[in-house]
């Protein structure tokens, strides 16, 4: 885990501050380095991003996060995939995956619910950062 640049984070530092951690897995490098930055700033969370999804799947598997929140669309393995196989493996089976992408731009959540893609949960990159908080808190509850 990253803290400064080349410094490496305890990763049971995040776990005593009482901080989520998320693995966010996304291809857009600006996007994702946003997101990160927001996410972090409400002091709830630690987040770990890769713009690679076979180095997520290696990532979730050291890290354990609490959720995985990834793109739909990806180079390579896309995000469908991506979340088949870290469901069908033993070590990273339990974390739960929300889906953050512009493929469907309808409303995320409806009646206080996550909306659904395939029986999983997503938030439209069009929604605001207080949505996205608000379903990853929904995610972790």
């Amino acid at each position: 885990m990253q803290g400064k640049k080349g410094e490496q984070q305890n990763p049971q530092s995040v776990v005593a501050s009482g901080k989520k951690r998320i693995l966010y897995i996304d291809d857009e490098k600006n996007f994702l380095l946003l997101t990160k930055i927001r996410l972090e700033k409400t002091g709830e969370f630690e987040v770990i991003i890769t713009t690679d999804a076979e180095e997520g799947m290696k990532l979730a598997k050291k890290h354990k996060p609490d959720l995985i929140l990834m793109d739909v669309i990806m180079p390579g393995l896309g995000g469908g995939r991506v979340a088949e196989i870290l469901l069908n493996d033993v070590q990273t089976k339990s974390i739960p995956i929300l889906f953050f992408s512009v493929l469907v731009n309808d409303i995320s959540i409806e009646n206080g619910r996550l909306r659904k893609i395939g029986g999983r949960d997503f938030i439209s990159k069009t929604a605001g950062y207080h949505e996205l908080i608000g379903g990853i808190r929904k995610v972790l509850c």
